[in-house]
């Protein structure tokens, strides 16, 4: 049996190959922007979200790859209030949304889903409570001289992995849920369906 990561993400792809899991991937061909925007119409909070488009993705490969399980995985970032935020469309964006985490703590989910057959057969959301530290302004504009290029399609512009951990004061949760998969929970069920040794 193989497994398919329904994305092209490359910190994905990376946690899966470091942690020894043998993996295919493919692009899954969903609209993210408009599928987000329909659920988001229909109230779904942002753990829901995050599940909900994992869901879409890896059903969506899967139903292309009989004999599969096919990972999909979301991440949302939400606010304190309640506020969740998208990928910043530019520079600008992306300082406005830094200035406006500065000083408050989010939450990150990152969801993943296996489908089997055209259906879900797993799935996990895991969340983290992340307070990032009062940024000036000359900050920011110094980080993202050094980061724009390797955030800009970062919602929160951060990469933990990188310099983006200095804009954090405290850090409740697990890495590999920042990074983007609920990895633990996942490799227990990849143990139980064989494709890694138990």
């Amino acid at each position: 049996m193989t497994l398919v990561l329904a994305s092209q993400s490359a910190a994905r792809r990376a946690m899966l190959d470091a942690a020894g899991v043998p993996h295919d991937a493919m692009a899954a061909g969903v609209d993210e922007e408009a599928a987000k925007a329909s659920l988001r119409a229909d109230g779904l909070s942002a753990r829901d979200l995050a599940d909900a488009l994992a869901e879409l993705k890896a059903v969506r490969v899967s139903g292309r790859l009989p004999g599969a399980l096919v990972l999909g995985a979301d991440q949302t970032l939400v606010l304190d209030d309640g506020t969740m935020l998208d990928k910043p469309g530019d520079r600008a964006e992306a300082a406005a949304q830094l200035r406006l985490l500065s000083g408050r703590t989010h939450s990150l989910y990152s969801a993943g889903v296996i489908a089997e057959h055209g259906r879900a057969v797993w799935r996990h959301v895991d969340r983290v409570k992340m307070t990032v530290r009062t940024l000036s302004d000359a900050y920011i504009e110094a980080y993202l001289d050094a980061e724009y290029e390797h955030v800009a399609g970062c919602v929160g512009c951060y990469r933990i992995e990188g310099p983006g951990v200095q804009l954090f004061a405290k850090i409740e949760g697990s890495q590999f849920t920042i990074l983007g998969l609920p990895l633990l929970p996942l490799l227990d069920y990849l143990r139980i369906r064989g494709i890694i040794e138990t």
